[in-house]
């Protein structure tokens, strides 16, 4: 018996995060990709968003709320408060 392939299909997907910003402004690493912490990019290190706008990867925003006495987005010193997807 022959048989004959007359296509072959090779499928490809991407994804992406839908931020404005190409990389994180804490760790300098692409929001794509995954913060110093992380070993796998995905949902584990998600981007977040203050009500500033600015966003970084969660790890990265965490630790440096943690290590620092004001509360301040590390882009424009505004008073830093979780954007919420509630609208």
């Amino acid at each position: 018996m022959k048989v004959t392939i007359k296509s072959i299909w090779n499928t490809v997907s991407a994804w992406h995060w839908d931020v404005n910003e190409e990389c994180c402004g804490i760790c300098r690493m692409a929001f794509d990709g995954c913060c110093v912490d992380c070993k796998i990019p995905g949902d584990d290190c998600p981007p977040v968003w203050g009500v500033c706008n600015h966003a970084f990867h969660m790890h990265c925003i965490l630790k440096w709320l943690n290590a620092n006495e004001l509360q301040q987005c590390p882009m424009c010193r505004s008073e830093w408060r979780f954007k919420s997807d509630e609208k």
